[in-house]
């Protein structure tokens, strides 16, 4: 790459990990906000529902606006739609100016990811896009690490500072792509574009996924996002009632957790896949996961807790890219449709589950981690009957 690819590919590095890293920001001084405003489990789940669905409806029109009006627009909308997320979240104490917060949020977060994306399709050749990708996809990894361990060690100075500084690097990051982030096209080459934008809805696009061959590995990517992001939702409020944890206790969890995540992403996923195939790490995997999600129901201190919690994450680090290859091998020349529907299908997911997990915990503290097992046994017994149909129609996995 050249340098002046290095400086924008920079820039967007920065803008993806300051974006990833507000959305992670709130984790772990959630439990201590929501008490003292008098909410809980259900409130918490929908906090991350919000987003994610707001995200989800959203991204289809973000979509078609990247293709028709260009990259560099939705990426500074997208950054100060989060930055106005941030400071509405700071400034109230309502739950549903709070809600509302988080759908500004989504919809900020669905015109920047893919834009941003876009943008690096645009300047780099096919050789590099490789590389272009996996510098942007390390930034949001780190977005992810390092957002809830930032949250945790600025509550020390007051229980919604990280949200107040969180907003003000946002807003810095907007007036920085503004005076510095360049188009990556011409308009005349976005205005041939949009001659070819589909206005096919995101119902239809489902409708017709069913009729594929990876639907399977897209309704265990499904119910295994339902159970996962169901168990995130709530670990910071279980932390907190079950072991009187703080929010830097809970920033050290959620950060260790993402290091794991990030560590066996770049090193061991590959490897393991290559032993052993996708379709017996598949298994092993959500085995693992399902046996973490049991045996957390009887941690009795902190440090179980967080060593079957390390257990939990590293098991969906492995996961996702699995299902990823899975799908992306039986898509054929339909590469991009299956990875739109790969994320929308993880997209409803990471609605419907933080949602049931916060009700239920209001239930019962312990059940959202019941649903998880649950949902990963059922997730087990899809994946083995698909696989045992895959091999009696002499499909590979």
């Amino acid at each position: 790459m050249n340098r002046e690819q290095r400086k924008k590919i920079t820039m967007l590095m920065i803008n993806m990990f300051i974006a990833i890293g507000s959305f992670g920001i709130i984790i772990p001084i959630l439990p201590a906000y929501l008490e003292s405003i008098n909410q809980g489990g259900t409130a918490a789940g929908l906090f991350i529902a919000i987003f994610a669905g707001a995200q989800f409806i959203f991204s289809p029109i973000a979509g078609k606006w990247t293709d028709q009006y260009g990259r560099r627009k939705m990426i500074i909308y997208g950054l100060a739609g989060l930055t106005l997320s941030m400071f509405i979240f700071y400034a109230s104490n309502s739950i549903w100016v709070l809600y509302a917060s988080r759908a500004v949020g989504g919809i900020g977060c669905a015109m920047l990811v893919p834009a941003i994306f876009a943008y690096i399709a645009d300047i780099t050749t096919i050789e590099q896009r490789a590389k272009g990708n996996s510098l942007v996809s390390a930034a949001m990894s780190l977005g992810i690490v390092v957002g809830p361990g930032i949250g945790g060690f600025l509550a020390e100075f007051g229980l919604k500072f990280p949200i107040l500084i969180s907003a003000l690097v946002s807003l810095v990051s907007v007036l920085f792509s503004i005076l510095l982030l360049k188009e990556s096209k011409t308009a005349s080459q976005f205005a041939d574009a949009t001659e070819m934008v589909q206005d096919e809805s995101m119902a239809l696009k489902i409708a017709r996924s069913v009729k594929m061959p990876y639907f399977i590995p897209l309704i265990i990517t499904l119910v295994m996002s339902f159970g996962l992001i169901a168990y995130e939702s709530v670990i910071g409020l279980y932390l907190d009632n079950q072991f009187q944890s703080t929010a830097k206790d809970i920033a050290i969890m959620v950060t260790a957790t993402g290091v794991v995540s990030v560590i066996v992403q770049l090193f061991v996923v590959d490897k393991i896949v290559n032993r052993f195939g996708e379709r017996s790490v598949l298994n092993f995997f959500i085995s693992v996961a399902a046996a973490g999600f049991l045996i957390s129901l009887f941690a009795s201190t902190y440090t179980l807790f967080f060593v079957i919690s390390l257990f939990i994450f590293l098991s969906s680090s492995i996961l996702r890219p699995v299902l990823n290859t899975l799908i992306s091998k039986l898509a054929g020349n339909e590469q991009g449709f299956a990875m739109g529907m790969n994320n929308a299908y993880m997209s409803i997911g990471n609605v419907i589950g933080p949602t049931l997990a916060g009700l239920l915990y209001d239930i019962k503290i312990t059940y959202p981690f019941g649903l998880g097992f649950a949902l990963l046994i059922v997730t087990l017994f899809i994946t083995f009957t698909w696989q045992k149909r895959s091999l009696k129609a002499k499909t590979v996995i």
